[in-house]
């Protein structure tokens, strides 16, 4: 036996992965998609029966962090024996579709969805992605008339992971009433699949490892260095090769991150706060990344009063969306900023900086309230 379903219980038989219901559940699916996908582009007979039949449904596996969605698409996308395939990051996904659209729109020859559509579905058959995840209104005010076209008109079936379920996607987003024919989208052309249980495998692949390092140094940055790659599974040996992003904060603004994977995002401190940020940047790097990695946060003093509170943004957006945060550090939550206006008010952000190394925060569902 080979395919999506072989590999996973291999996995399980090996010990790598642990027993889990609605895992199996994910897998089952995603297997019967595979040999529907491969049926219909074989060009055989069977092939020809299927294509009078309606076209494979896509799927949509939703859950929190680390409850193995990642590992699945890898073992769909891996074993999936078509070339008419394509897997990418949601967020790179939608920055190509505003650069396609902007093109077609210099030709002025009318509404560029349609167009854009088709040179996004050539030679293609199957497209997934990876953390569907909704922030900028520009975006959602085009996802259901692009997918629509996508889905319906050049017939691409879709596969997407996302920590949320669809009717939460862009929750409380501006105009979200334009948003809404997207959601009935794909509860009407994909299969939503829960992976919602208890159970976060990566927390447990964190084993000892503790999110606040300090001093800032070799050390520290080996354990957040160690954090990173068993949260996102990347090869240490080719840590040369980590995918970055240019995360967009709305208005044309982007910002880079230079480290991006699976959910996991790597800062500066000086990148966050030391340059000019507003909480408005701070929210979209929360709905972006279910943990974030900041190196070297200073000790801060009087003349450091706008990175302290820049600084107290930004955790204040990661503890109010559930973020995990690792961090190497000049010294303990309590002795960033002693001295300083504001710094009676810093012991809030001291206080939640304690509770996010606690177990029971760490164990919450991102995005969570």
């Amino acid at each position: 036996m080979s395919g999506m379903l072989a590999g996973y219980e291999r996995l399980v038989a090996s010990g790598e992965l642990k027993p889990d219901p609605d895992q199996r559940r994910a897998a089952e699916r995603l297997a019967a998609l595979q040999k529907e996908l491969e049926a219909e582009c074989s060009g055989g007979l069977f092939a020809q029966w299927f294509a009078r039949r309606e076209q494979p449904r896509g799927v949509y596996l939703w859950g929190g962090v680390g409850r193995g969605k990642s590992m699945l698409m890898d073992l769909f996308i891996g074993s999936l024996g078509i070339v008419q395939k394509r897997r990418v990051h949601f967020h790179e996904f939608m920055l190509e579709v505003d650069r396609r659209l902007r093109e077609e729109r210099a030709k002025e020859a009318g509404d560029p969805i349609a167009p854009v559509a088709k040179r996004l579905a050539a030679d293609i058959r199957c497209l997934a992605f990876d953390e569907m995840v909704v922030t900028n209104t520009a975006d959602a005010a085009i996802m259901n008339r692009l997918f629509t076209a996508l889905i319906r008109d050049e017939g691409v079936t879709v596969v997407t992971t996302s920590n949320r379920p669809p009717p939460d996607l862009y929750k409380d987003g501006l105009n979200r009433s334009l948003f809404l024919p997207f959601i009935a989208l794909v509860e009407a052309e994909l299969d939503v699949i829960a992976l919602n249980g208890p159970v976060d495998y990566r927390l447990d692949r964190l084993g000892d490892l503790d999110s606040w390092h300090t001093p800032i140094g070799g050390a520290a940055t080996a354990q957040v260095r160690e954090a990173f790659f068993r949260l996102t599974d990347f090869a240490p040996e080719d840590a040369a090769n980590v995918p970055s992003a240019d995360l967009d904060l709305g208005g044309g603004r982007t910002l880079h991150v230079p480290k991006s994977l699976k959910g996991v995002g790597v800062f500066s401190f000086k990148r966050l706060c030391g340059e000019n940020r507003g909480s408005a940047d701070y929210l979209a790097i929360a709905h972006a990344y279910h943990t974030v990695i900041v190196v070297g946060i200073p000790a801060m003093g009087p003349d450091n009063r706008n990175e302290a509170i820049r600084f107290t943004k930004l955790v204040d957006a990661l503890y109010e969306n559930n973020v995990k945060l690792f961090a190497t550090a000049a010294a303990a939550p309590e002795a960033l900023y002693r001295h300083g206006d504001g710094a009676f008010e810093f012991e809030r952000t001291v206080s939640r900086l304690k509770e996010m190394q606690s177990a029971d925060y760490m164990a919450r569902g991102h995005g969570v309230g």
